[in-house]
């Protein structure tokens, strides 16, 4: 019994001893707060930092260089208005000329997606056919919009500045991502707070909404889109949504009105998707369009209104290639290369499209007056 009580008493000095010693209050902090070493990108300061804080500076830290500001470049007229003209009583109002305003504005961000100079930021923040844009770097460079694809699909945009050995942003597997676990946003917000970094979770997956830019007017459903609660605002639009391990796993795409910290981004795996096709076009900024606007009708409604499925045609842009073959209003559209048009999906021939090139030559079958119709279209570039 003595030696058991003499065992003890020794076990407890020994435990005093240790807890008393400064490698014991070093090794307590690191089991709990991890702390780690990094060095600010603003004035090259170190500093210790604990786990959490570790993971976001050093993500911003490593990401910020590729993360960019898009303005926009634009001519406007004001409306012409009429004044009191007092000096002829006969035409007691003049008309004057709206004065020309130039407007020069930060609208979004994005981030950079090659080494030489491809951009990636949201359709909406770069909607206006009419204006120019310009990109602003993290090291205040800035450069000129060369040219623009517009995703006819998704809210996505690529955009091409003539730079070479930029940094890119990695892109990450979304289809692996965990409702709770950490994000991390980056963008302008509002066009003029740069380089704003907020952090949160995700907090919903598969959400389905409607998109738009207070900026452009511009609006889009868009499905199965990332929710967080980092913060975000507009502006933010089209910059990353990153994970911990600095991959981007979202594109920033809009803000829910009615409440706070809900913030939604688009996939990193639809980008990707964005990317690919890109590449099997030949990296061409002009995009394959076939020149109607349509109404898909599904079977049901097609039966019940005496027709058939597909994509019903209610305008031919003139000079079209669906002008050259003399497809006309009132026509429906219900196959493409061999594909059937269900009328389910809006999207149905813009998915037959997509992935085709400028020159392509499609099959396109037409049910008009009861009679099926087949047309050969060669595509050419949509003009936005």
């Amino acid at each position: 019994m003595k030696k058991i009580l003499l065992f003890i008493s020794i076990v407890l000095i020994v435990l005093a001893i240790i807890q008393q010693t400064p490698l014991a209050g070093k090794l307590h902090l690191n089991k709990y707060l991890p702390s780690t070493q990094v060095t600010s990108p603003q004035n090259n300061t170190k500093q210790v930092v604990v786990y959490e804080e570790s993971v976001i500076t050093q993500v911003v830290a490593n990401s910020l260089p590729s993360v960019v500001t898009v303005g926009i470049n634009k001519t406007t007229s004001a409306q012409d208005r009429y004044e009191i003209n007092p000096f002829d009583p006969f035409a007691p109002f003049r008309q004057v000329t709206g004065t020309q305003q130039k407007i020069e504005q930060n609208i979004g961000s994005g981030f950079i997606a090659t080494k030489d100079g491809l951009i990636i930021t949201n359709k909406h923040v770069v909607s206006d056919t009419t204006a120019t844009y310009q990109i602003l770097t993290n090291d205040n460079k800035k450069y000129t919009v060369d040219k623009i694809y517009r995703d006819p699909l998704n809210d996505l945009a690529i955009l091409k500045i003539s730079a070479s050995n930029l940094k890119p942003l990695s892109l990450g597997n979304s289809s692996n991502l965990q409702l709770g676990q950490l994000v991390i946003a980056i963008g302008t917000p509002l066009g003029e707070f740069r380089n704003t970094v907020t952090h949160g979770i995700v907090s919903g997956l598969g959400r389905g909404i409607t998109a738009g830019s207070p900026y452009e007017g511009y609006v889009e459903k868009l499905d199965n889109v990332i929710q967080t609660d980092a913060p975000i605002s507009p502006g933010n639009s089209g910059g990353p949504l990153l994970n911990s391990k600095g991959e981007v796993i979202g594109i920033n795409t809009a803000v829910a009105q009615e409440g706070q910290n809900i913030g939604f981004a688009i996939p990193a795996n639809v980008i990707n998707d964005l990317l690919t096709n890109f590449e099997k076009q030949g990296s061409s900024f002009e995009r394959p369009y076939i020149g109607v606007r349509y109404k898909m009708l599904d079977q049901q409604t097609a039966v019940m209104n005496d027709l058939v499925a597909g994509a019903y045609v209610i305008e031919v842009i003139p000079n079209s290639p669906a002008a050259k073959v003399d497809i006309q209003v009132e026509d429906i559209i219900t196959e493409i290369d061999g594909q059937k048009i269900k009328g389910g999906d809006d999207q149905e021939i813009a998915k037959s499209i997509v992935q085709k090139k400028v020159g392509d030559k499609i099959t396109v079958k037409v049910w008009r007056n009861g009679q099926t119709v087949t047309k050969q279209i060669t595509l050419e570039a949509a003009k936005d």
